[in-house]
C-alpha cells in the first residue's frame, strides 16, 4: 500500500488504525495532535484514550464519542447514524441484545483469530479474558513479558474507504483496519488487497449532513444524554456490586463482567485471589486421593485379620483407627482449595480518594471488649485503643466503641487517662508515620527507630514522646495500685457522686464519649476519631450472655451514635499492628465487583511473647497459615472470635444478595466444534419471527427509548417498595422497641440523621443497652451474634455461611494484629478447654452443622469444616485408648496387630510415608516451618488427651444435666526472667491425663524389655513393633513433661528423662546377670550353731 509518506498509528488490541499526515516538511505528527475531531450526535470532543483514538464505525468512522457509542448500543437503535451499519461491540463494552446475532465472531472474545492448538496463543487469550493490567506488551507461554517486534506492514492493507478516498475527508482522518491471522508473535498481519476489477463504491463521512433525520441533535437528546452521562459515572463509581460464584470463586469470573468497562487504574478490581502455583497444589491433591486409597487398604487389612488371642485390644484399636480416618477426611478435603489473596491500597485511594474531594471510605465502628481489669490489665486496653485512635484512616470515619462488661470504675479512669494522651501520640504517629501504633510495643522494639526517618524533628520529638508515655504509664499503675482495695462505701467519682457500677451484677448503662464531640482536637488542632466508654446495665434475674450479649449491645449503641456499615472486633489485647489494616479490609469490603457479598474480612491472628520454640503451639501456625487458606478457596474462613471486619447488614441476619444470573451462553462463547455438536448454530437460526419482530420494534423510534427509560424506573421504584415490605412492627418484634435503631437497620450505607442532636441520640443509646431490651425479640437467635456456645464466633459465622454469605482472608506482608496468647502450660490448657466446651455445646445445639443449615447458602466442604470444628472434642475418647494401648501391650505380653506380613509390612509402610509426605507439602505451600508443624502435632496430642475430654464431660453435664462444672487454677511458683511465665507451674486437674499416660508407656517400655532381657533372644523381634507405639505417645507428650519438671538452670530435661529410663533399664538387666549369685544357686552349709 502506497502511505503517501504517512505514518501508520493505533492499536491491534481494538483494531483500529489511523493515517497520520506528513505535510510539513514530512513532519510526523504525534497521535495526541489527532485530538481534534468532535462527535457528530453530543459536540463533545472524540476522546484518546492510551494514545488511541476512539472509532465507533469500521466501516466508514464517522465521529461518534464512547458516551454516545454506549448510549446508542444500549438504549438507541443500534447503528450508526451515516451509514446505517450495526455498531459491533468492542473492547470493554457490556454486551447488549442482538450481540449474538453477530457472524460468530465477537470483538472481545474472539478479538484475534488463532489456532486453539497453539499454547502461546490461548494463555494470552486466557489472560487477556481476566484483568486489564496495562497495555503495550505480549507475554510468552511462560508468562513472561517479551518485546513485540515490530515488522512492516504488507502493501495489501486496504483503506476503510475501500481503495478510493473522499474529497471531503482530510488525509488525516483516514482509518484503517488490520484484520488479525495467524502464526505470528506481533499479530499485525497483512490482508488480500479487494481485486481491482471489481471496484467497491466508496461511503463518504459527511460531518455536515443533517442527522437530526435520524433523531439526533435536539434538545431532548442532549438532555438524555446528559442524564445518561450522570448514570454512567454513578454505576462507574458505586458500580453494580456482584457476589461469588460457585466453589468459592471469588474475584475471577466476577471481574469479567462486561458491564464494567475498567478505563483506568482507579477503577481495577482493589483486590485479587492468588491461587497456590500448580507445581505445589497438584502433587498435594494426588497425594491426598493416594492416601485415601492407601488408608482404604490399611483398614481392610486390619479388619480382616483379628487378633484371636487380644481380640478386645484389637477391635478397641480398629475402632480408634476407623474414627482417626473420618476425622482426617473432615479436616483433609475442605484444604483442597487453598488460594492466597493481594490488595491493591494505591487503587482504593484512588477510587474513594480524590484530591480537593471528601474522602469517600466507608466509615467503620471498632468494638474493644473488656471484662476484668485485674486479669486484663488496663495499660494493655490503653494500648489497643491508642492504636485504633491513630490507625492511616480518615478521623471522621472511625469510631472507636470500648464496652466495660465489669463496670470497673478503673476501667473508666484509665480510658480518661488515654483520651488525654491520645492528643499527643497521635499526631506523632502521623507525622513520623511510624509502626506500630501502639506505644508499648513501639517503644520496646529491638531494631534501628532512625530507619529511613529523614525529619530532623524525630529523634526529639520521639524522646519527648517517650517520657509523655512512661507519665502516662505511672498514671494508670498509680490506678491500678488504688484499685486493689475498695473502700466500704464503694468509689465515687471526682465531683463526689458515687459510681454507677459498684454493684457488678445490678448498675444501670453507661455511656461517655470521651473524645469526637466538637471542640475536642490534638495537640496540632486536628479532630480526633470518637471514643466512647459503654457499660451495659446490668440486672438480677436477667441472662446477659457473657461476651457477646455485650458485642450485641455495642452493635446497637453504635448504630444509633454514628451507625457505620461496617464493624471491626478486637479483644483488648490485640492492638492494630498495621495502621493500614482498615484499608486492606475496605479493598474486599468495598470492591463494587465482589464485596457486595463479603460479611467479614477475617485476619489471621499474630502474637507477642511467645518463647522462640513455642513450646506448647500457642501461635498456632498450621491452623491460621494452611487450614483457613484452605477454607479461603471455599466459602470463607471461619470467624475466630477477634480481627474481623463485619458487614452490619450481614450481622443483622439479612440474607446475601442473590447472585445475578449470567448471560446466556452464544455460538461466539464456544468453540466452533463445541457449537457444531450442541447444534448451537442451529438453535440461532431457529428464532421464531415473533422474536425477530418483537426486537426490531423494541429499536424503532425514539420514543420507544424514553418508554424504556420510564419502565425501568418504575421498575426500580417497584423492587424499593418491595424491599420495604417488612412493617413497622416486623421490625420492632425482630430487633427491639427503639424506633431510630429499628430505622438504622434499613439505611444499608449506614448515617445518622444530621438533624438529631446529641442529647437524643444518648438517651435512644442508653435505652438500647438496658438489660431487658432484647426479650421477645430476635438477638442472639437471629440477630447479631448467636447465643448458645462459650464460643460465639463460630456459631456467629457459622449462621452467616448458611444465610449465603461468603467470608475473606486477609494475610497483609505486615500482620494486621498482634496479641498476648497464655505461654503457660496450664493456662494454655484451659484456653484449649474454653474453645473445646463451646464446640461442644454447638454439637448439642439445634445449631449443629450436621444437621443445621441445609437449603441455604452453605456449600458442601465449608459444611466439613464446621463439623470437624464441633466434632474435634469427641475425638479426645479414641485417642486416650489409642494411646494407653501401647503400654497395655507392652504390660501383657500381646499386641493389636498379628503377624506382619510381606503385604502388611508394605501397606503400613506407604501409610506413614503418605502422611509424613503430606505434611511437608502443606508446610511447602502453607509456607509453615517444620517447627511449627511438629510442635502442633504434639499439643494435639496433648490438648486431646486433657482438655478436649474435660471440655467433652463438662458439656455433656451442662447441656444434658444443667450442672456446671468448673476446673480452677491455682499457682504455686513462679520464676523470674525472660519468659517466666513459661516455667510458673500451676496445679490443675487438667494434667492427670496426659501424666498417667506418659507413666503408664514409660513403665510400659521398662517392663517390656525387661520381659525380652528375661525371654531371650526370640523375644525381642515383636517387642520392636510395641515399642514403636510407645515412643510414639512419649515424643508426642514430651512438651508436657518439660512443663511439669520446670526450667532446668544447669541440666536439660531430656537428659534427666533418658538418665531415669536407661538406669531402670540397666537395673533390670543387672538384676538379670547378677555375678554375685551363683548360676547353679546359692550354696547352702550347715550352721555350726545349736539354735535350740
Amino acid at each position: 500500500m502506497n502511505t503517501r509518506g504517512r505514518l501508520i498509528a493505533g492499536s491491534h488490541n481494538r483494531n483500529e488504525f489511523v493515517l497520520i499526515n506528513a505535510d510539513e516538511s514530512s513532519r510526523i505528527k504525534s497521535v495526541k495532535e489527532l485530538s481534534g475531531q468532535i462527535c457528530q450526535i453530543c459536540g463533545d470532543e472524540v476522546e484518546i484514550a492510551d494514545g488511541e483514538l476512539f472509532v465507533a464505525c469500521n466501516e466508514c468512522a464517522f465521529p461518534v464519542c464512547r458516551p454516545c457509542y454506549e448510549y446508542e448500543r444500549r438504549e438507541g437503535n443500534q447503528a450508526c447514524p451515516q451509514c446505517k451499519t450495526r455498531y459491533k461491540r468492542l473492547k470493554g463494552s457490556p454486551r447488549v441484545e442482538g450481540d449474538e446475532e453477530e457472524d460468530d465472531i465477537d470483538d472481545l472474545d474472539n478479538e484475534f483469530d488463532y489456532d486453539p492448538s497453539d499454547p502461546q496463543h490461548v494463555a494470552e487469550k486466557t489472560f487477556s479474558s481476566r484483568l486489564n493490567y496495562g497495555r503495550g506488551a505480549h507475554r510468552n507461554a511462560s508468562g513472561m513479558p517479551t518485546d513485540v517486534e515490530s515488522s512492516p506492514l504488507s502493501s495489501q492493507i486496504p483503506l476503510l474507504t475501500y481503495g478510493q478516498e473522499d474529497a471531503e475527508i482530510s488525509p488525516d482522518q483516514h482509518a484503517l483496519i488490520v484484520p488479525p491471522a495467524t502464526g505470528h508473535a506481533y499479530r499485525v498481519h497483512p490482508m488480500p488487497y479487494p481485486d481491482s476489477s471489481n471496484p467497491l463504491h466508496p461511503r463518504p463521512m459527511a460531518p455536515e449532513k443533517d442527522i437530526t433525520l435520524y433523531g439526533y441533535g435536539s434538545v431532548a437528546w442532549k438532555d438524555k444524554m446528559e442524564k445518561w452521562r450522570k448514570k454512567q459515572n454513578e454505576k462507574l463509581q458505586v458500580v453494580k456490586h456482584e457476589g461469588a460464584g460457585d466453589g468459592g470463586d471469588f474475584g475471577s469470573d466476577e471481574l469479567d463482567d462486561p458491564d464494567l468497562p475498567m478505563m483506568d487504574e482507579g477503577r481495577q478490581p482493589l483486590s485479587r485471589k492468588l491461587p497456590i502455583p500448580s507445581s505445589k497444589i497438584n502433587p498435594y491433591r494426588l497425594l491426598i486421593i493416594l492416601r485415601l486409597a492407601i488408608l482404604g487398604l490399611f483398614l481392610h487389612y486390619r479388619i480382616l485379620h483379628p487378633v484371636n488371642d487380644a481380640y478386645g485390644l484389637w477391635l478397641t484399636s480398629v475402632i480408634c483407627e476407623i474414627w482417626f480416618a473420618v476425622s482426617w477426611i473432615l479436616d483433609q478435603f475442605p484444604k483442597w482449595y487453598p488460594i492466597e489473596r493481594e490488595t491493591y491500597l494505591d487503587r482504593l485511594s484512588l477510587r474513594y480518594e480524590r484530591e480537593g474531594k471528601p474522602s469517600e471510605l466507608a466509615p467503620v465502628d471498632v468494638f474493644v471488649s473488656t471484662v476484668d481489669p485485674m486479669k486484663e490489665p488496663p495499660l494493655i486496653t490503653a494500648n489497643t485503643v491508642l492504636s485504633i485512635l491513630a490507625v492511616d484512616y480518615p478521623v471522621d470515619k472511625v469510631a472507636c466503641y470500648v464496652s466495660d462488661d465489669g463496670a470497673a470504675m478503673l476501667t473508666f479512669e484509665a480510658l480518661s487517662e488515654t483520651s488525654e494522651f491520645a492528643k499527643k501520640w497521635v499526631p506523632f504517629c502521623k507525622r513520623f508515620n511510624i509502626e506500630p501504633r501502639a506505644p508499648e510495643w513501639y517503644f520496646s522494639q529491638k531494631m534501628d527507630y532512625l530507619k529511613n526517618k529523614v525529619h530532623p524533628e524525630f529523634v526529639r520529638e520521639r524522646r519527648a514522646i517517650k517520657r509523655e508515655y512512661e507519665e502516662f504509664k505511672v498514671r494508670i499503675n498509680a490506678l491500678v495500685a488504688m484499685a486493689q482495695k475498695v473502700p466500704e462505701e464503694g468509689w465515687t467519682m471526682q465531683d463526689g457522686t458515687p459510681w454507677p457500677g459498684n454493684n457488678v451484677r445490678d448498675h444501670p448503662g453507661m455511656i461517655q464519649v470521651f473524645l469526637g464531640h466538637s471542640g475536642v482536637c490534638d495537640d496540632d488542632g486536628n479532630e480526633l476519631p470518637r471514643l466512647v466508654y459503654v457499660s451495659r446495665e446490668k440486672r438480677p434475674g436477667f441472662e446477659h450472655h457473657k461476651k457477646a450479649g455485650a458485642m450485641n449491645a455495642l452493635i446497637r449503641v453504635s448504630a444509633v451514635i454514628s451507625n457505620a456499615p461496617y464493624l471491626l472486633n478486637v479483644d483488648c489485647d490485640h492492638y492494630i499492628n498495621n495502621s493500614k489494616a482498615l484499608r486492606e479490609a475496605m479493598c474486599f469490603m468495598m470492591d463494587p465487583t465482589s464485596g457486595k457479598k463479603v460479611c467479614y474480612v477475617q485476619f489471621p491472628q499474630r502474637f507477642d511473647g511467645i518463647d522462640r520454640h513455642d513450646r506448647y503451639s500457642n501461635r498456632n501456625v498450621v491452623f491460621f497459615d494452611i487450614n483457613m487458606k484452605g477454607l479461603d478457596g471455599l466459602q470463607g474462613p471461619i470467624y475466630v472470635g477477634t480481627g474481623c471486619v463485619f458487614r452490619r447488614q450481614a450481622l443483622y441476619g439479612h440474607d446475601a444478595p442473590s447472585k445475578k444470573k449470567p448471560p446466556s451462553k452464544t455460538c461466539n462463547c464456544w468453540p466452533k466444534w463445541c457449537c457444531l455438536c450442541c447444534g448451537g448454530r442451529k438453535n440461532k437460526k431457529g428464532k421464531t419471527k415473533k422474536e425477530r419482530s418483537k426486537k426490531t420494534k423494541n429499536r424503532e423510534t425514539s420514543k420507544q427509548i424514553h418508554a424504556l427509560e420510564n419502565i425501568e424506573e418504575g421498575v426500580s421504584e417497584v423492587s424499593n417498595e418491595k424491599s420495604s415490605e417488612m412493617t413497622q412492627i416486623k421490625l420492632e418484634k425482630k430487633f427491639g422497641q427503639s424506633p431510630v435503631f429499628v430505622a438504622s437497620t434499613t439505611l444499608e450505607d449506614g448515617g445518622v440523621p444530621p438533624d438529631a442532636s446529641p442529647a437524643s441520640l444518648l438517651k435512644e443509646a442508653i435505652q438500647v443497652i438496658s438489660c431487658g431490651y432484647e426479650d421477645k425479640t430476635e438477638w442472639g437467635k437471629e440477630v447479631g451474634w448467636i447465643y448458645g456456645s462459650v464460643t460465639e464466633d463460630i456459631l456467629t459465622g457459622f449462621k452467616m455461611h448458611c444465610h449465603g454469605w461468603r467470608s475473606v482472608y486477609c494475610i497483609p506482608k505486615r500482620p494486621a494484629f498482634k496479641g498476648s496468647a497464655p505461654i503457660n502450660l496450664s493456662d494454655r490448657l484451659h484456653q484449649v478447654l474454653r474453645w473445646a466446651l463451646g464446640s461442644v455445646e454447638i454439637f448439642l445445639s439445634r445449631h449443629c452443622p450436621i444437621w443445621y443449615g441445609y437449603g441455604g447458602g452453605l456449600k458442601w466442604l465449608e459444611r466439613f469444616s464446621y463439623i470437624n470444628s464441633v466434632v474435634y472434642p469427641w475425638t479426645s475418647i479414641p485417642l486416650i485408648v489409642y494411646c494407653s494401648l501401647p503400654a497395655i501391650c507392652l504390660l501383657t505380653g500381646q499386641f493389636i496387630v498379628p503377624e506382619i506380613s510381606n503385604y502388611a509390612s508394605l501397606v503400613f509402610m506407604a501409610l506413614f510415608i503418605s502422611i509424613a509426605a503430606t505434611g511437608i507439602l502443606e508446610m511447602q505451600w502453607g509456607g509453615v516451618g517444620i517447627d511449627d508443624w511438629w510442635r502442633n502435632e504434639q499439643f494435639w496430642v496433648i490438648g486431646g488427651v486433657s482438655s478436649h475430654l474435660f471440655a467433652l464431660v463438662q458439656g455433656l453435664l451442662k447441656v444434658l444435666g444443667g450442672v456446671n462444672t468448673n476446673f480452677t487454677v491455682t499457682s504455686k511458683a513462679a520464676d523470674d526472667g525472660a519468659f517466666s511465665e513459661l516455667y510458673i507451674f500451676k496445679w490443675t486437674s487438667l494434667l492427670i491425663p496426659p501424666m498417667t499416660l506418659l507413666i503408664m508407656n514409660i513403665v510400659g517400655v521398662v517392663v517390656g524389655i525387661s520381659d525380652a532381657i528375661n525371654n531371650g533372644y526370640d523375644s525381642w523381634g515383636p517387642l520392636f513393633g510395641r515399642l514403636f507405639f510407645a515412643f510414639w505417645v512419649i515424643v508426642h507428650l514430651y512438651p508436657f513433661l518439660k512443663g511439669l519438671l520446670g526450667k532446668q538452670d544447669r541440666m536439660p530435661t531430656i537428659v534427666v528423662v533418658w538418665s531415669i529410663l536407661l538406669a531402670s533399664i540397666l537395673t533390670l538387666l543387672w538384676v538379670r546377670i547378677n555375678p554375685f549369685v551363683s548360676r547353679d544357686g546359692p550354696v547352702l552349709e550347715v550352721c555350726g550353731l545349736n539354735c535350740d
